[in-house]
């Protein structure tokens, strides 16, 4: 009777033996058991590497251009390079991330917490960074958070990226108060509602970076399936792409014309005795970099003229403007020549070689550098 039970339990439970039991005897289930094992080792080790990803954590709902810009310029860090985005306002979830931004009501450098919400907030960038100098008194929205304090070793980053080169130290500091200043100060200023003017404009922009990145949210009465997430990818991708536009132009294109301008001022005592009389040595735009390297060195004023080279056998001679964009210059070609051409002005001023001079007397031509040069002295010393 109990043998018979016994064969009946064997039988019934033989699918639970291995089918090669029988030759390889127990060591087969010991191999099983610790596959068995090895498993639940891997799904814990993938389990404690997902909490150990980086994320950085920001908002969800309707996004806007500024947690974009954060977003990206952190992403172009080897710490957040491939860091997850978590966009949700759940508090809980955003305490575990490594970083969060434009969200959580909290501005904590140390605790890496950007949000500029909060009504006690009103860091600008020369508050927070008065290095910069005192003209940057914009509030900061999340995306001037993350750049002042993270700003300098994106510039870096991304210039090593697409150049393979180290940016000089002068070149950074000063490119990278540049950026702010033509870049991210319009972000932090459209995110915060701070109108560029007094009054009221007679017309408005309505295709600046904010306002497209606008257009990537789900419109009031769209119908269609709405993929948040991959939207936010694209808006960063447009976002991203004119940042890092913006900073291969300052270091690769801007910086080298600064350059120039710098040592054309050096050198201006070497044109003429005044001083007054600059000559490039090759074109390039000058007028904003003089404007700025002339308050850096306490010249505001002093250049009068540019002289340069603009194809062979024609030189110009520019009248230094009032300010970069002004039509006023700090003073003219000389009165008598203005709207004359080629042999009559080389009559009326006594100067061979020189062709032109504008209505205006903003500007004038001539075939010889030493006649562009006379030109410029005339007009200097001469008393209207």
């Amino acid at each position: 009777m109990f043998k018979s039970l016994l064969r009946l339990i064997v039988v019934k439970e033989s699918h639970l033996i291995p089918q090669n039991f029988h030759k390889f005897g127990r060591k087969s289930i010991y191999r099983q058991n610790n596959l068995r094992k090895f498993s639940t080792m891997t799904n814990e080790n993938a389990a404690k590497k997902a909490k150990t990803d980086v994320v950085i954590g920001t908002h969800d709902g309707v996004f806007h251009c500024d947690e974009i810009l954060a977003c990206f310029m952190l992403q172009q860090l080897p710490e957040y390079e491939n860091a997850t985005i978590l966009r949700t306002r759940d508090l809980t979830k955003l305490a575990e991330c490594d970083i969060v931004v434009d969200v959580g009501a909290v501005f904590d450098v140390e605790k890496k917490r950007f949000d500029h919400h909060q009504r006690e907030f009103t860091g600008t960038m020369s508050s927070l960074k008065p290095e910069v100098g005192p003209d940057f008194d914009i509030k900061l929205s999340s995306a001037g958070l993350v750049y002042c304090y993270y700003g300098e070793d994106v510039i870096k980053n991304v210039v090593k990226k697409y150049t393979g080169t180290e940016i000089d130290l002068k070149c950074l500091k000063t490119v990278y108060r540049k950026l702010y200043e033509s870049f991210i100060r319009e972000i932090d200023a459209i995110d915060n509602g701070v109108p560029q003017f007094e009054g009221e404009p007679r017309w408005t922009i309505s295709t600046n970076l904010s306002s497209r990145v606008s257009h990537f949210n789900q419109t009031w009465n769209s119908k269609e399936p709405y993929d948040a997430q991959s939207q936010f990818e694209k808006a960063k991708e447009l976002v991203g792409g004119e940042f890092v536009d913006k900073i291969r132009y300052y270091t690769e294109v801007w910086w080298a014309a600064r350059a120039i301008v710098q040592k054309t001022l050096e050198n201006r005592f070497n044109v003429h005795e005044s001083g007054e009389i600059l000559e490039l040595s090759e074109f390039c735009p000058w007028k904003q970099h003089l404007a700025e390297l002339e308050h850096e060195l306490k010249l505001e004023g002093v250049a009068k003229y540019v002289l340069y080279e603009n194809k062979s056998d024609d030189w110009r001679v520019i009248c230094v403007p009032t300010t970069p964009d002004s039509f006023v210059c700090r003073k003219f070609l000389h009165k008598d020549w203005r709207g004359i051409r080629d042999e009559e002005l080389e009559k009326v001023s006594g100067i061979k070689g020189i062709n032109f001079c504008h209505a205006t007397g903003f500007i004038g031509g001539a075939k010889t550098r030493e006649a562009a040069l006379q030109m410029a002295v005339q007009s200097l010393e001469a008393d209207y």
